[in-house]
């Protein structure tokens, strides 16, 4: 097997579990050198739990391969930057961030609670900045030091319920979108240094989705988050220099770039609001419709 990631060093938060576990075994099974980030907390974000961290960390090793662990919490602004700098001082350098950690505190808008916004919005958009931010001060002064641009990713975690929507998700949806779009400005931002930032929207089952619906075991097969990390490997190796500022939905049998917003159907503004309603009306009439939770038209 050809190892895209030889030599790379490359920190993923979450990594205790699900996703960030498959990324953090995928990556270091082609060569990265990892740092496991992972306070283990509950999916709510309550409690710690050291061992699933030191559990990935012991599998990468006894498979040969180069792994730490790391308990900061990535959303706490000195946390996160002791995580990358952990990186830097181990291995000698940072060239992957893959931001994955996450948790869920689902309910209806109207009964949301002030706590259940703040704590999915910290953990979610909060410890995505944080990490990138450190990672991404540290690739600007290395592109001014050696004169040259580099070769550094980003690969933030973004979600169906951020990009298309989801009920009983205002919290976590809005995280979510706000990272597909802190990626895209990041992507542009970073260029010039040679660093890509890119975002991943899996479809998997992990424990933030357990029960959340009744699957055959054909359903759990496709949506085993080890599908969704060939794209993240990839995306982390020097391969993709070329790609950056995307949203790819991955897993249940798919590898998919997204599209974001663009403008549809247009007018010459007017100062009538009476007469500016059933333009309105026809207009969205002729609009393409917003997309259901599988990324397809609504019927």
């Amino acid at each position: 097997m050809s190892r895209l990631c030889e030599g790379r060093v490359a920190v993923v938060t979450g990594a205790g579990q699900g996703l960030g576990r498959e990324h953090a075994l995928m990556l270091a099974a082609h060569g990265a050198k990892v740092i496991v980030n992972d306070i283990g907390a509950g999916v709510d974000g309550t409690g710690r739990d050291a061992s699933h961290a030191s559990g990935v960390v012991a599998e990468i090793r006894k498979a040969g391969g180069d792994a730490e662990v790391n308990g900061d919490d990535v959303s706490d602004w000195n946390g996160a930057k002791s995580l990358i700098d952990q990186a830097i001082n181990s291995y000698g350098r940072l060239d992957v961030v893959v931001n994955n950690a996450g948790i869920l505190r689902d309910r209806m808008l109207t009964n949301m609670s002030e706590n259940e916004w703040d704590a999915v919005i910290s953990v979610h958009l909060k410890g995505t900045f944080a990490p990138t931010r450190h990672a991404a001060a540290y690739w600007r002064d290395e592109a001014k030091r050696t004169g040259a641009p580099l070769k550094a990713r980003i690969i933030n975690t973004s979600s169906t319920s951020g990009i298309y929507g989801n009920v009983g998700q205002t919290n976590y949806g809005a995280a979510k979108a706000g990272i597909a779009a802190f990626t895209i400005i990041a992507a542009r931002e970073l260029r010039r240094y040679g660093v890509t930032a890119n975002a991943i929207s899996p479809s998997a089952q992990t424990r933030m989705t357990e029960g959340l619906r009744e699957l055959t075991e054909e359903q759990r097969a496709r949506r085993n988050p080890k599908w969704v990390s060939p794209i993240v490997t990839w995306l982390a190796s020097e391969d993709s220099q070329a790609v950056s500022g995307r949203v790819f939905q991955a897993g249940n049998g798919i590898v998919s770039v997204c599209e974001g917003w663009r403008r549809g159907p247009t007018i010459e503004q007017m100062a009538d609001p009476v007469a500016l309603g059933p333009i309105v009306n026809d207009m969205v009439a002729k609009a393409r419709k917003n997309v259901g939770m599988d990324g397809l038209d609504l019927d």
